[in-house]
């Protein structure tokens, strides 16, 4: 697994993450205060998480995740600010793949 794969994850987590930060607000600012809309800002986020899902999902068949993981990560995906907690751990955890330090499983 190359490098590039980990850092366009990692971009469109961040990209990702902060879009739903400011549709989070603008759906506050809508439906509880009557002000603003959120075509504009929804259609973005949308289309940035569905790049998102492809990254993750590319680098998740890279790094053989198992099922529940990879749906972990897309779940996280999904909630505001979660992206910024996890994102860093999946980051550590590639990171040792690439160099190979990650430990290497047990074959029977």
């Amino acid at each position: 697994m190359k490098q590039t794969v980990l850092t366009r994850y990692r971009v469109m987590a961040y990209i990702t993450a902060v879009w739903l930060l400011v549709f989070t607000v603008a759906i506050v600012l809508k439906y509880g205060f009557s002000t603003g809309d959120t075509m504009v800002i929804s259609q973005i986020h949308g289309i940035l998480f569905i790049v998102y899902v492809i990254f993750a999902f590319d680098l998740g068949s890279k790094a053989k995740w198992g099922f529940g993981k990879l749906l972990w990560v897309l779940v996280v995906g999904c909630i505001p600010v979660a992206s910024f907690f996890v994102e860093p751990k999946i980051t550590r955890e590639t990171r040792a793949l690439i160099d190979g330090t990650a430990p290497q499983p047990v074959k029977a």
